[in-house]
């Protein structure tokens, strides 16, 4: 099913429409989730979640693509989810963000939303100069939360020189950023 289709169920309150989204979308979301939150079934979880909040956004939103949608749901669910679970501990979500802070303002200097909307629409002009490479390295490790060995792998690289890759894509992101007129 595409997602005019899946879209159609939902609006139209069809029971099919979260089992058509599963199918359609389920495996990914899943991966997503036990990227983020580490555990199988705490990973199960957030995606059921998901699915409800879905059902009960749709309608009156019309997402599109709802595959966007829908992970970013996944995604917001299950960091909330690793930020219940982990009080102190440090996981591969903890990692990600560290590694992020020397070149992004963290949400708690982002004095709005519309700031925070302004400043994600700077993040992806800046993806849009990466190469190929460096932007799969890039959103797999800070949107999927990859570990450098799984990124090592999908890229057919060493793990030193996924590290060394991210390194320098994050001192341009910083850069970037102060041109933009984004201070830290």
């Amino acid at each position: 099913m595409n997602d005019a289709e899946i879209l159609k169920l939902f609006l139209t309150r069809d029971d099919g429409a979260v089992e058509a989204l599963s199918d359609e979308y389920g495996r990914v979301a899943g991966k997503l989730a036990k990227n983020i939150v580490g555990d199988e079934r705490d990973a199960e979880e957030c995606v059921n979640d998901a699915y409800l909040a879905v059902w009960n956004s749709v309608p009156p939103k019309e997402p599109d693509p709802l595959s966007s949608y829908f992970y970013g749901i996944v995604r917001n669910i299950s960091v909330s989810r690793v930020k219940y679970n982990s009080a102190g501990k440090r996981g591969e979500m903890t990692v990600c963000i560290d590694e992020l802070e020397e070149a992004v303002p963290s949400s708690q200097t982002t004095e709005s939303e519309f700031e925070a909307k302004e400043l994600s629409g700077i993040i992806d002009d800046f993806i849009e100069t990466l190469g190929e490479l460096n932007r799969m390295i890039f959103v797999r490790r800070y949107w999927y939360l990859d570990s450098i060995p799984e990124l090592s792998k999908r890229a057919g690289l060493r793990e030193g020189a996924v590290r060394t890759r991210l390194s320098r894509i994050r001192s341009a992101l910083k850069k970037f950023l102060e041109t933009k007129g984004e201070r830290l």
